[in-house]
């Protein structure tokens, strides 16, 4: 092995993950993402399902006010984001969803 990163070394966020779905198995199952490059991150995002996000957000115990709004793809899609730590792990919910006027348009 030329000293790249093993399974192990993923073994945290993989551990916060099973205790998450231990705990909160009845929520809204999300994207879930697990990195060699960010080791100590663990990814739960939600496509079309801004409820599953805020569901998680609150199962968290993440503040409304820590969440982070922004848009992409010339203002048609809503990207929510937060984080929190857990289980020695930082948590990033990511949250998707289509904007139905892009921002700016008049009704």
């Amino acid at each position: 092995m030329s000293g790249g990163l093993t399974l192990d070394d993923l073994s945290v966020p993989l551990r916060a993950l099973r205790l998450l779905a231990a705990d909160f198995g009845h929520l809204s199952a999300p994207a879930v993402a697990v990195s060699t490059v960010y080791p100590d991150r663990l990814e739960l995002s939600f496509h079309d399902d801004l409820a599953g996000f805020e569901a998680w957000r609150e199962a968290l115990g993440i503040a409304p006010e820590a969440v982070v709004y922004r848009e992409q793809s010339d203002g048609t899609t809503r990207v929510l984001t937060a984080s929190a730590d857990r289980a020695n792990t930082v948590v990033d919910l990511v949250g998707y969803g289509s904007i139905t006027a892009p921002a700016g348009a008049m009704a």
